[in-house]
């Protein structure tokens, strides 16, 4: 299940805050450079690197005299701004020392979701790697309050491996990989060489497991990270920032950490938006032959086929598509609101004026 990552192909390394923040807040200085050390093997390798990383906010904590994450958001808001200045400052030493050069780049979620956005970050990034400059990508955590609340620099990581073309994601954090079960919690927990981003185990370890103290992610944003890169065909390996070599094993196929086999065919980017960066609002059930229509014929969803309608949403919301049994099947923007799929449901596309979701805004999940 494992491969080497081919020559030339950029990677994508992400970084979470308790790889490079100390116990008691602030940078760990010595963790940093421990980052770095692995990013720099990729460039050494000719594997072009880009570095996303978290811990703004914490490293915002001492200017602050704070001892732990704060719930307001103000607060969140300035720690982020007062630590990622700190933050690039230390990456950008480490890397001049290495005579590499580093360029701060801060994105939000939602760049997926405007095309000139999609286009003008790809674009930067890829003149960035072809200089030879490393880009420092972060969550514009200053602004972005969605972001702030959700904490997932780890699918941001995975949008940025999307839009580079990655040929892998690594994800370094403070365990070894994913486990069966919690390993704080469980004596027996055992580590997951290797998963499919379909196995069911991924949701049971989701449900399992919490957040961490210093960032709002954990296995929670892990997991749906490595689904978003597998969806674009991008293979993720989780493990532990303080194994020695990490990085470069992992590119190179060597067992280390846990990981995620991707699709064999990657989304487009307007898809990966829909799956992944659109909340969804509500839900709609449909019958066996719709389910059949949409995920092995690649057909539009159509009103004959609604079996039931949950939540109240409006034209152009996003929607779940569950089956009989309430699995998720897919995710779509409908083309009408909850209550005239209401009237619909069962009834042919004539009767409420075309398809419920078309299959170019329709994205199946199994």
């Amino acid at each position: 299940m494992r491969r080497p990552v081919t020559a030339r192909q950029p990677v994508v390394v992400k970084v979470g805050s308790s790889s490079v923040i100390a116990t008691d807040g602030g940078l760990d200085d010595t963790a940093v450079g421990r980052v770095v050390d692995h990013v720099v093997s990729l460039a050494r390798r000719g594997n072009p690197p880009v570095l996303v990383t978290s811990g703004s906010i914490a490293a915002g904590f001492p200017a602050l005299d704070l001892t732990e994450r704060p719930t307001e958001i103000a607060e969140l808001q300035v720690a982020a701004a007062i630590g990622q200045t700190k933050l690039v400052e230390r990456y950008a030493a480490h890397f001049a020392d290495q005579d590499l050069a580093v360029a701060q780049v801060l994105l939000t979620k939602d760049v997926l979701g405007n095309r000139s956005q999609y286009l003008n970050a790809r674009a930067a990034l890829d003149r960035m790697l072809a200089l030879g400059v490393i880009p420092v990508v972060n969550e514009n955590d200053t602004v972005a309050v969605d972001e702030l609340k959700l904490g997932d620099n780890d699918q941001l990581a995975a949008i940025t491996a999307h839009l580079i073309g990655a040929g892998m994601l690594v994800i370094l954090t403070d365990t070894e990989g994913l486990y069966t079960d919690d390993p704080r919690l469980t004596s027996d927990a055992k580590l997951l060489s290797a998963v499919e981003h379909t196995d069911d185990v991924l949701d049971r370890i989701r449900r399992a497991t919490s957040v961490g103290s210093l960032g709002s992610g954990g296995v929670v944003t892990k997991v749906a990270a490595a689904r978003m890169a597998a969806f674009s065909g991008i293979p993720t390996v989780i493990a532990s920032a303080d194994v020695p070599d990490v990085v470069e094993n992992a590119i190179s196929g060597i067992e280390v950490g846990t990981w995620i086999d991707p699709r064999p065919n990657s989304l487009s980017a307007r898809k990966l938006w829909i799956a992944f960066g659109l909340a969804a609002v509500g839900s709609i059930a449909v019958d066996d032959g719709a389910v059949h229509a949409i995920s092995s014929s690649g057909g539009s969803l159509l009103a004959v086929g609604l079996t039931g309608v949950n939540g109240e949403f409006l034209r152009g919301d996003a929607v779940e598509v569950l089956d009989g049994s309430g699995s998720l099947v897919a995710k779509g923007i409908s083309r009408f609101g909850s209550k005239d799929l209401i009237e619909g449901a069962g009834h042919h596309s004539d009767t409420i004026g075309g398809e419920v979701i078309h299959r170019d805004d329709l994205v199946v999940l199994t």
